[in-house]
């Protein structure tokens, strides 16, 4: 393992940059995970750390040299590419023992080196198997093998998992967690899907746009996103358009005056997660109490969405939990939603919050 660093990474396409002066520290042994939307340039970031992708500017080091310039089979980086990337005339085996034959490795060594690798996927039982005779998870299993056979500085995966299917995906991404932390590998990943990303990573970077928007661990981006795209990105949030005065008032669009955090005067929004917000028949005693209709229930097994209608413009999300001592309001009833002004996370500007916004109609 190895301490990866990227210093002002950019890579520029004609007059459009992919990536653009991103900056990341990974130390030994950290899994971390590039995570935003398709073409936010967290796949050009991997592969420029691969040596896939030249940078057109900055640096990359690993373990304290330059990498910058090395071609990809001389960085001893491992990678799982999204769609496994297996040779399907290759045995199971052979496709591990590949990375080896080419760095060379004397052929007595090749074969212990690769049933250890599959050991630790728990595939040593089919190395005599085709590619095709695996099931999806064995064979993203597979493409771990290979990528670790070699002991490498630093894990590279490249939405490992997008191939399998939901239940699978929940099993596979536990075991290349476990495997990670039993290594102790440095390890990036790139995905789009934040329960993926909350679930894995010990520090989230998440990128718009080809730019670092926020580094930190998964609470710190959950409670204090930097700005009105990651509040939207990194879970849920329902945004009111307004303006803030500056002393602690939020008067939205639609005529709602509401309490928050003091922050500077003038355009903003307001941030609302689901599940800070209280929804009962009667006023719910918060800081910020609103009638409103509920217009649509959505159930996701252990948790129920309430869409609830406060004003002709603005419509709230409110997550009630899903359990027997709890009554769920029907479509057309009148309800109450509330929450502590210090729930409302309130964002300066106008308008960039509705890229990302849920609830409101």
């Amino acid at each position: 393992m190895a301490r990866l660093e990227i210093d002002q990474l950019s890579k520029r396409y004609g007059d459009f940059f992919a990536v653009r002066e991103v900056s990341l520290d990974v130390a030994e042994g950290e899994f971390v995970v590039l995570l935003g939307p398709s073409g936010c340039g967290k796949t050009t970031t991997l592969r420029a750390v691969a040596g896939f992708v030249e940078p057109s500017a900055g640096a990359i080091r690993l373990g304290g040299a330059d990498i910058t310039d090395r071609p990809p089979w001389k960085r001893n980086a491992g990678l799982v590419f999204q769609n496994y990337a297996l040779f399907p005339h290759l045995s199971v085996a052979q496709n591990v023992a590949f990375g080896l034959e080419m760095r060379k490795v004397p052929q007595g060594e090749i074969a212990p080196k690769v049933a250890e690798a599959l050991k630790l996927v728990r595939l040593g039982h089919l190395g005599d198997r085709l590619p095709r005779q695996l099931s999806g998870g064995q064979q993203q299993r597979v493409a771990l093998a290979r990528a670790l056979v070699f002991r490498p500085d630093v894990l590279l995966l490249d939405e490992p998992l997008s191939n399998l299917d939901a239940k699978l995906r929940q099993e596979v991404r536990i075991e290349i967690r476990e495997l990670q932390r039993q290594l102790g590998i440095t390890t990036v990943m790139v995905t789009h899907d934040q329960e993926e990303a909350l679930t894995m990573a010990d520090r989230l970077v998440v990128m718009e746009e080809g730019e670092v928007r926020q580094v930190g661990t998964q609470q710190e981006l959950y409670e204090r996103p930097a700005n009105r795209f990651v509040a939207g990105f990194v879970g849920r949030s329902t945004f009111i358009e307004g303006a803030a005065d500056g002393q602690g008032h939020f008067l939205s669009e639609g005529g709602l005056s509401l309490r928050c955090r003091p922050t500077a005067p003038g355009p903003a929004a307001m941030a609302l997660r689901p599940e800070r917000i209280a929804c009962a028949a009667t006023p719910t005693g918060r800081d910020n109490c609103l009638s409103g209709t509920v217009e649509f229930v959505s159930y996701l097994g252990a948790a129920i969405d309430l869409h609830v209608r406060v004003s002709p413009a603005e419509r709230i999300v409110a997550q009630i939990p899903n359990r027997a001592d709890v009554r769920v309001p029907h479509v057309g009833e009148d309800v109450h939603v509330g929450w502590p002004a210090a729930d409302g996370i309130v964002f300066p500007g106008k308008g960039a919050g509705q890229t990302a916004n849920q609830g409101i109609a």
